[in-house]
């Protein structure tokens, strides 16, 4: 069987949504390698922000995305996701075509400084509010380190409890199936018919 990760399916499934131009949203910039994609993905009349509450991540996602040579697509903060509000200019409100969400701690750096699920919930609140009519989230979580479990317990509920008249979410298992595989969220938010 060939082994396809969950964050190749979220980038595939977001690279079939963004077109040139668009606005996109990584919330958990992380080694950057989301970012790069989504400043891949928008092109150059496009904008990325992103964020992250460690300094290394921002220093990490910098570098890769400068070594692509697409800084100028990109926008990063050193900030909690729960902040996306105060920091995305209001002219980008209600635009944001594509948000990703990668949960747990940053790979190769301090793994005691974790996402929770009150900054979580209140982040994807928030990128509910930004998203464009017909914008999508990607959230991948991960039960498999201390406190990943609960976060993604959370994030189910919080999935279940959305408006169904305006967004749908599905979940993708890991392959693997166990207990604390990662799964990936999908949410869209659904535009009006007239």
């Amino acid at each position: 069987m060939t082994r396809i990760s969950l964050v190749d399916s979220a980038h595939r499934i977001v690279a079939k949504h963004l077109l040139e131009g668009d606005i996109a949203l990584d919330a958990t910039i992380g080694n950057g390698h989301d970012t790069l994609f989504l400043a891949k993905c928008i092109g150059d009349h496009g904008q990325v922000f992103g964020f992250d509450v460690q300094a290394q991540a921002l220093i990490n996602t910098q570098l890769r995305i400068q070594n692509h040579a697409l800084s100028h697509r990109v926008t990063l903060f050193q900030a909690s996701h729960a902040e996306m509000q105060k920091f995305i200019p209001g002219n980008f409100h209600n635009r944001i075509n594509a948000a990703m969400f990668n949960l747990g701690y940053l790979p190769g750096g301090d793994k005691t400084i974790i996402t929770r699920s009150l900054t979580t919930l209140a982040a994807l609140n928030s990128a509910c509010e930004l998203l464009a009519e017909r914008g999508m989230i990607t959230i991948l979580a991960y039960p498999g380190h201390s406190g990943g479990d609960r976060e993604m317990q959370d994030l189910f509920n919080w999935c279940t409890q959305l408006d169904q008249t305006h967004f749908q979410f599905e979940i993708t298992q890991s392959q693997f199936r166990q207990s604390k595989a990662p799964q990936l969220f999908v949410i869209r938010k659904l535009g009006f018919l007239l």
